[in-house]
């Protein structure tokens, strides 16, 4: 199996079904986690270092930090209902607790923190809606933190994409530092299939094509994109869902088209 994707495993004594570290992911910035608890079940966690926002993708829950807490959070029971997800931000050195009172599918996602803001709740009227691309290049995103928002590393977003679209597109890369025309930022893409069997592909390559990958991508599945360009396309009957986590040296979205690929976009 490739290296780039990360499957699904049974639930751990936590609850954790999917992990990814710095280390796990041979990078330095970004963590991601899925959690899935049972109504009633508990999580607590200490942040560390890392500063976490805490995204509910489906199911309802009270979550309590040092500081701050918010009770009965959560709405949609499907990521495919297509509505803005209830999401907290927590900053390094604080802690957690989160108790299930559905059944609860829970992404965290961690990078490194710098103690500037506080906890917060991210409530479905603070996420950002777009439509973005055009004919089979169209999909939804919700902004969920997006760099006009508070935080120190963290740059989150969801994205459906159609079935028979093709989305993260024309390809485009952030893997240099070279500010202000790209900026280096590591990502990982959680996915969801809609209806579960189906699968979605995602190329990950660079322009030397050292690295050159094309994954066919299940319910569940992370990719890691280290560097180079990561378009995803769907299949005919299934469409897609994904969560992006990004981070890097500096907190900024500064990416580079593929060339070969510019004359579908002219100005």
């Amino acid at each position: 199996m490739s290296q780039l994707l990360v499957k699904p495993q049974a639930r751990d004594h936590d609850g954790k079904i999917i992990s990814v570290t710095p280390e796990s992911a041979r990078w330095e910035y970004v963590g991601f986690e899925v959690f899935s608890l049972k109504a009633g079940e508990t999580l607590s966690k200490s942040t560390g270092e890392s500063e976490v926002c805490l995204v509910l993708l489906t199911g309802r829950a009270d979550v309590k930090t040092e500081k701050e807490h918010f009770e009965n959070i959560g709405q949609r029971m499907s990521v495919f209902e297509k509505i803005p997800p209830f999401s907290v931000y927590i900053p390094n050195d604080d802690a957690y607790k989160v108790a299930a009172l559905t059944d609860l599918e829970l992404a965290v996602c961690l990078a490194p923190g710098k103690g500037n803001y506080e906890a917060r709740l991210i409530s479905p009227g603070d996420v950002g809606q777009e439509d973005r691309g055009s004919g089979k290049m169209s999909r939804k995103i919700h902004n969920i933190l997006p760099e006009q928002v508070d935080a120190d590393s963290l740059l989150v977003v969801e994205v459906y994409t159609p079935d028979g679209n093709t989305s993260s597109y024309p390809p485009h890369k952030h893997d240099q530092a070279n500010l202000p025309h790209e900026s280096y930022l590591e990502e990982t893409y959680y996915h969801e299939v809609n209806p579960t069997q189906g699968y979605v592909l995602q190329r990950v390559y660079n322009d030397k094509r050292s690295l050159n990958e094309t994954l066919c991508v299940e319910n569940r599945n992370v990719v890691l994109v280290p560097e180079g360009y990561h378009p995803v396309t769907t299949v005919p009957g299934y469409e897609s869902y994904y969560l992006n986590v990004m981070a890097g040296p500096v907190r900024t979205w500064k990416f580079h088209n593929d060339p070969d690929h510019e004359w579908l976009f002219p100005k």
